[in-house]
């Protein structure tokens, strides 16, 4: 990317408004124009975008430009430089983050925010065909039948199909909403990865547009695991279905085919796998909020169950 030709990169960090109102719509304009823009040429433009932010004052122009950057940019992007864009928003937030003072970290919370209730409204949109499930149907009547024998034999082929089960209900989100998952998987390579410092993370081999992507920090963490059901919540269509006697308010079922499984599995990570007791407690609470059970999607564990379970306790 020339930096002769895009001169409003350098504007957009102005001090003056009217200068940075104008290279906002003039970058506005030349990313939806190109498809071409590499991880790299997208980074240089997040670096204007963030001081463009950071030099915005008063509430009200703070919010305006936080959704005209997300809620009206993201969805008129090309689909080819769609994910490139979100890799380096999120590569921009999460090696910038520290450097944000007190008084300006609110209104990138805000940002922050938008861009998780933008990035569920455009990629749940983003659905392939489905698949044939004659086999899958076809795979469970066979194990059923070989089930009938002994009472151990017959508890290990459930085990198994249940596996199976579950592998294939994951493959399948993958395979509809195969936008989303590529998402996903940058939100867990990146703000939500586990780990603070991984040692595995692929390395650069020579690749000019190859940028590492910052894990964490724990501050973004907990601000991600705190507002991902209430953005998710934001996109979905729900349906009143009546619920027990002894409830007062009718419950509500999610409309249509989302993969909650998928959308969720960050958050069942960093509760299964953070070195971190204060971020697994976070990611816990989050995975029982109320409002998932009463969407139906996940269960309430017995008593039992829950003094069965053994967890090490981890750093404090």
């Amino acid at each position: 990317m020339d930096g002769q030709k895009t001169p409003f990169v350098r504007e957009l960090g102005s001090s003056d408004r009217k200068v940075r109102d104008k290279a906002l719509e003039s970058l506005t304009k030349f990313v939806q124009s190109r498809t071409d823009l590499t991880l790299v040429d997208l980074l240089k433009l997040w670096k204007g975008l963030f001081y463009c932010f950071y030099h915005s004052d008063r509430p009200l122009t703070q919010q305006a430009l936080a959704r005209a950057l997300s809620y009206s940019l993201v969805p008129s992007l090309p689909q080819a430089t769609l994910h490139r864009f979100l890799r380096a928003f999120w590569i921009t937030i999460g090696r910038d983050y520290h450097s944000l003072d007190r008084i300006r970290l609110d209104k990138y919370l805000m940002l922050i925010r938008c861009y998780v209730g933008v990035a569920f409204e455009v990629l749940l949109k983003n659905k392939t065909s489905t698949k044939d499930t004659d086999g899958k149907k076809r795979k469970r009547e066979d194990a059923a039948k070989k089930g009938r024998g002994k009472k151990q034999k017959k508890q290990a082929e459930a085990e198994a199909v249940e596996d199976e089960e579950e592998k294939d209900s994951a493959e399948d989100a993958e395979a509809k909403f195969p936008d989303l998952a590529a998402y996903i998987s940058i939100i867990e390579e990146g703000p939500l990865c586990p780990l603070n410092y991984d040692e595995d993370q692929a390395p650069d081999e020579g690749d000019p547009n190859y940028v590492p992507m910052p894990h964490g920090p724990d501050g973004l963490r907990y601000h991600l695991i705190d507002i991902w059901v209430d953005e998710l919540e934001k996109v979905l269509e729900f349906e009143e279905v009546a619920g027990d006697e002894d409830e007062e308010t009718p419950k509500r079922k999610i409309k249509g085919d989302v993969p909650i499984e998928l959308i969720l599995r960050p958050l069942e990570k960093l509760r299964a796998e953070s070195a971190y007791k204060p971020v697994r407690t976070r990611a816990a609470e989050a995975l029982e909020d109320d409002r998932l059970f009463e969407w139906g999607v996940r269960t309430r564990k017995s008593e039992e169950d829950d003094d069965s379970e053994e967890e090490w306790g981890g750093f404090e």
